[in-house]
């Protein structure tokens, strides 16, 4: 099962709805055994396959943050989420998509993911019509490293972990909740300078965080000012398919900041169990998509041209044998007619052919194989070693000979064999013990 990991762009707020589009992507295939198989940079059409596309989402388009939630589950919980962090949220929260982290907090708080749904449906629907079908969304702060701990001491409480993850083509930075607030009133923020994508982790177990564009030379002393007295690490993200000369050259203007390789985030989103894609989102691997129908065009021309083909067939062969049905039952009737003349309506020749017959021996004297007498007798050449005084009685009804044993008589297991050898078929009845004996013409 191969993997395609996939960095996300952060949306650019100056453009309108109607006119998002994805440039080229980076990206890094992995197979099952999560050996590197590609890594390089496409347009979406060009993305190359795989079992399950893993998109590592833009910081900025992310706020994560932690609150206590009620207990609710699927819809109403969906319905109730908006009112919960509206609050913290300068956009209107009912136009966010906001998603559950499984794993929860100390003291029972829970992490949400708000995002703006526009963008969120739009990035899901471009993929799933290029054919990627299973996509997981991961949140960029959660793909960032774990702050290693020292050793002989506890681990970090609340570290700050931030990182650079490029240059912003738009001039539009779009600061998700309360981070605007912060960020603004600082006098670093130059709008002549170049802005660059920053990623931050932050809180318990770096489970919350929040994305924003700053200047180039205002990174350093606005995360200072961010991160205040906490531990922290600051990366900058290397090794990026078709960008490395240039994240290169700007990660030299951060002191103390260490590589961050692509492939080391496109592993750790890998490894992430955080997916945005809940509720409205989720997965449904048997929902068909057009780009779906069309790969299945053919498939499915096949497969009615299969059915069309077989239920002619079928009928062809089922008109045949009505013909020759028909044909059967007309040439019996006519050998009834032929042998009896005097029959007047044809309702079952082959019965009724039986019943004439059967007039016939018995008015010619002979006994039928289902009188009394017949089978009577064939019983009696049936019994073998069974004693003819272990016999109760006889009753005969409906052309059939009912046999009851006396108690005391053993009879063999042969006692049908030897009926049927007279052209005899018998039964026993378990209820009753009485054997019931028929003809077996």
């Amino acid at each position: 099962m191969s993997t395609l990991i996939v960095l996300l762009p952060p949306r650019d707020p100056a453009v309108r709805s109607e006119e998002w589009q994805l440039p080229e992507l980076p990206f890094l295939l992995v197979d099952k055994r999560g050996e590197t198989q590609r890594a390089g940079r496409a347009a979406l059409g060009l993305l190359p396959r795989a079992s399950a596309t893993v998109l590592i989402v833009a910081a900025r388009d992310l706020l994560l943050l932690a609150t206590p939630l009620p207990p609710l589950k699927a819809q109403k919980l969906r319905q109730a989420l908006p009112n919960v962090v509206e609050d913290q949220l300068i956009q209107d929260p009912q136009t966010c998509h906001i998603a559950v982290d499984p794993v929860a907090l100390e003291g029972g708080r829970r992490v949400l993911a708000v995002i703006d749904r526009g963008w969120f449906r739009f990035v899901l629907s471009a993929f799933a019509s290029s054919g990627h079908r299973s996509v997981k969304a991961v949140p960029a702060m959660r793909c960032l490293p774990a702050l290693a701990a020292v050793e002989g001491e506890p681990p970090v409480p609340e570290p700050f972990i931030a990182a650079v993850l490029g240059e912003v083509v738009s001039t539009a930075p779009a600061l998700i909740g309360d981070v605007a607030a912060r960020v603004e009133p600082l006098e670093t923020l130059t709008p002549s300078a170049p802005l660059v994508e920053i990623a931050i982790a932050r809180g318990e177990h770096s489970a919350l965080g929040e994305g924003l564009a700053l200047p180039a030379d205002a990174v350093m002393p606005t995360l200072t000012a961010l991160a205040g007295d906490r531990p922290g690490a600051l990366y900058s993200l290397a090794g990026v398919p078709g960008a490395e000369p240039r994240l290169a050259a700007a990660s030299s203007r951060y002191k103390g900041a260490q590589p961050l390789a692509f492939e080391a985030l496109a592993r750790n989103a890998l490894a992430c169990r955080f997916d945005l894609c809940q509720f409205e989102f989720a997965a449904q691997p048997w929902r068909l998509d057009r780009a779906t129908m069309r790969r299945l065009r053919v498939p499915i021309a096949l497969v009615a041209a299969s059915v069309v083909v077989s239920v002619i067939g079928v009928n062809a062969q089922w008109l045949q044998l009505a013909r020759q049905r028909d044909a059967i039952n007309a040439q019996m009737t006519e050998l009834l007619l032929n042998a009896f003349p005097k029959t007047t309506v044809v309702l079952d020749a082959p019965d009724q052919m039986s019943r004439q017959l059967e007039r016939l021996r018995v008015a010619a004297g002979e006994l039928s194989p289902t009188d009394f007498l017949s089978l009577a007798d064939g019983l009696a050449r049936s019994l073998g070693p069974v004693p003819v005084n272990g016999i109760a009685g006889l009753d005969y009804r409906d052309r059939r000979l009912e046999v009851t044993f006396k108690p005391e008589t053993k009879v063999d297991p042969d006692l049908q064999k030897r009926l049927t050898a007279n052209g005899l078929s018998g039964a026993i009845d378990s209820n009753t013990g009485k054997w019931t004996i028929r003809s077996g013409q």
